[in-house]
């Protein structure tokens, strides 16, 4: 306490240079990549296909398809789930935009649920509210690795005949009660983005256990067609293809970062509980949960600083922000993840995705309410939250987390500091 913050010119808690970039690259990664290079195939080469098998038999799911993005892959989800003009698909209001917009890609129609405050994950009660004749689907999204309790969102859709698309895209090897996400609904996304905890620079995939889901949402990966990429069967289009393949060298960068994801995924649990024993007694920090049964990967550790405490409800975002300048100039790697609820964001207040208030003017859609009164647990979230990914992955160690703990300890019992900061 009494130690002068760095942003106000004191020392930093977190030296630079202590946490190490993500993701680690060594020989293997080279090893792989410069073999595929070498090879003649550059689209769906041997990598390519071996990728698939080996995320398949890691993931525990029949089929897995590579592709360019996990935006993609959820396209590819909607689709196969049939969700299409003027279909409604239940969607948490806080999230990536992308478990959003997938369904507008499809010209489908989102319908918000608000989050639950503890998990960050929708509100399970609101899903069932949110229904009506026209809902096709649910997205649980496993939002930063914790995954959505997927038994009631399993027994919503059964008891009114939806499908299930799982957004896996941050949460590789999370786990309800023993097994992992990405096995519990009809189809899942996952991300290799650079963030995500399997790496391929950008990349995705699209997973199924169920056959003719799997090959209807293929249709978008390879211009609408069903035939294979060596051109053995007959050209023929079935629907607007979307062009989805990712690339051999891609995928051989993958291959070589999935030898080691168990490994990541071991580090980044084990730096998430030295944070959270270290951080248990610091003030006005809310940490995150891991409920009983729920296995989180720890894509990425939030915290929310409680404003109501701090006497900073009135301007909680404004004062986050300051909060969050400390600690970065303390040398902690932390951000806003998102600011906002996706229903804020002007697409879904303008209701005009396509031009001429498509796809909502469709003469197939009904009328929705995107008031953001509706989601206060998702704005307060919004306003309250900042997030940690680097710090807790490879090569960082326990180590990373004390430091990043003493960081937050320094500027939270400092607050009258804080507030001079213009």
């Amino acid at each position: 306490m009494g130690d002068k913050l760095a942003i106000h010119g004191g020392v930093k808690a977190v030296p630079h240079g202590t946490i190490k970039p993500w993701p680690p690259i060594d020989d293997v990664d080279r090893e792989y990549v410069l073999k595929s290079l070498e090879q003649p195939t550059h689209t769906c080469g041997p990598n390519y296909q071996a990728l698939e098998k080996e995320f398949a038999e890691w993931a525990g799911v029949r089929h897995a398809l590579f592709c360019n993005s996990g935006t993609a892959a959820l396209h590819m989800a909607v689709v196969a789930c049939g969700c299409g003009v003027g279909d409604e698909v239940i969607v948490p209001a806080y999230t990536w935009p992308s478990s959003v917009t997938c369904c507008l890609h499809h010209n489908a129609i989102p319908v918000f649920a608000d989050i639950n405050w503890d998990t960050m994950n929708i509100d399970i009660p609101k899903i069932e509210a949110a229904i009506t004749p026209r809902t096709k689907a649910i997205v649980a999204v496993h939002l930063h690795g914790l995954a959505v309790d997927m038994d009631a969102v399993c027994d919503i859709a059964k008891r009114h005949g939806l499908r299930v698309i799982e957004d896996c895209c941050q949460a590789h090897g999370a786990t309800f009660r023993g097994t992992k996400v990405g096995l519990f609904g009809d189809v899942a996304a996952f991300s290799t983005n650079q963030n995500k905890c399997l790496v391929s620079g950008e990349g995705g995939f699209f997973t199924s256990d169920d056959e003719d889901l799997f090959n209807l949402g293929k249709t978008l990966w390879y211009f609408g067609e069903s035939r294979p990429p060596d051109g053995s069967a007959e050209f023929h289009t079935y629907g607007m293809g979307w062009m989805y393949r990712a690339t051999e060298l891609t995928a051989a960068f993958a291959r070589a970062q999935l030898t080691r994801l168990d490994d990541y995924l071991s580090r980044q649990k084990e730096n998430a509980a030295r944070l959270t024993e270290c951080l248990a007694d610091v003030p006005h920090v809310i940490l995150p949960a891991e409920p009983d049964g729920f296995g989180h990967n720890w894509y990425n550790y939030t915290v929310r600083f409680d404003m109501e405490a701090l006497g900073h409800s009135d301007d909680a975002a404004a004062f986050r922000n300051k909060m969050v300048g400390a600690l970065k100039a303390e040398g902690v790697d932390t951000g806003v993840w998102q600011g906002w609820p996706v229903p804020k964001m002007t697409v879904f207040q303008a209701k005009n995705g396509y031009g001429h208030g498509c796809p909502w003017e469709c003469p197939h859609a009904q009328p929705v309410d995107y008031s953001i009164d509706q989601f206060p647990v998702a704005q307060k979230h919004a306003d309250w939250h900042t997030g940690m990914t680097t710090p807790l992955r490879a090569p960082n160690g326990p180590d990373v987390a004390e430091a990043v703990a003493a960081a937050f300890r320094k500027v939270m019992t400092n607050i009258d500091q804080v507030e001079q900061v213009e």
